[in-house]
């Protein structure tokens, strides 16, 4: 009687012992399954804050493209107007002097 006793009892602790585990198994696996929807939901994130920042660069880029074209129409604007100073400067001063 006492040998089934000292069975069963190894049993019970054997088989509280495969429980624990099994218990742990299934919590690693729904932890490790919460963290790949996380990761899942981060690389979504990075790839529309990627195509944001893209988008930037290239109003940036087209700002600063626009701001040189301006710059050097006002540079034309401004060489032509010396010019034609210039060229009125002398037409007064060769027309004063006939």
């Amino acid at each position: 009687m006492t040998e089934l006793a000292d069975l069963y009892l190894q049993l019970g602790s054997a088989g509280f012992i495969a429980l624990l585990f099994g218990f742990m198994i299934y919590n690693l696996i729904r932890s490790q399954k919460e963290q790949s929807d996380d990761l899942e939901d981060i690389k979504q994130s990075i790839h529309k804050m990627e195509a944001i920042i893209d988008n930037s660069m290239n109003i940036n880029v087209s700002l600063v493209d626009r701001h040189n074209r301006s710059d050097e129409k006002r540079e034309q604007f401004w060489r032509e107007i010396s010019d034609d100073l210039a060229f009125i400067k002398g037409r007064v001063n060769g027309g004063g002097h006939r």
